[in-house]
């Protein structure tokens, strides 16, 4: 396990991103569990602190997210539970529920409030 500390860089933070994704898996009760963890709350204050949110609707920055992260539709539907409400929201069909919500935001690192502003359906 590194020893993490505050983000202060941009290379820290692309350090502690890569970290992430070798653990993003990680059980509870595991010792990477806890670092998976510390890392989450890191890299989320690093990013608070950084970047602003641009405008755009909740569906394109979980769009724009899953690239950062390499994540596919099945990504998120091993998280939601779901991968037909999955499809339907991703193409504008269907809204995203709270549960959605709250779970794609830590899956993705997304502030809630990004995720809850209304958008158009087809």
């Amino acid at each position: 396990m590194t020893n993490w500390y505050l983000i202060e860089s941009e290379k820290e933070y692309e350090t502690a991103i890569k970290r992430y994704e070798e653990i993003r898996y990680a059980r509870e009760g595991d010792v990477t569990y806890r670092e998976l963890m510390l890392l989450v709350k890191i890299i989320s204050e690093y990013e608070t602190k950084n970047s602003t949110l641009p405008e755009l609707d909740p569906i394109q920055f979980i769009k724009i997210r899953m690239e950062d992260f390499g994540y596919k539709a099945a990504d998120l539907a091993k998280v939601y539970g779901d991968k037909a409400t999955v499809s339907k929201v991703l193409n504008y069909k269907q809204a995203l529920s709270l549960t959605m919500i709250r779970k794609f935001s830590k899956l993705l690192q997304i502030p809630p409030e990004a995720l809850i502003k209304e958008y158009e359906l087809q």
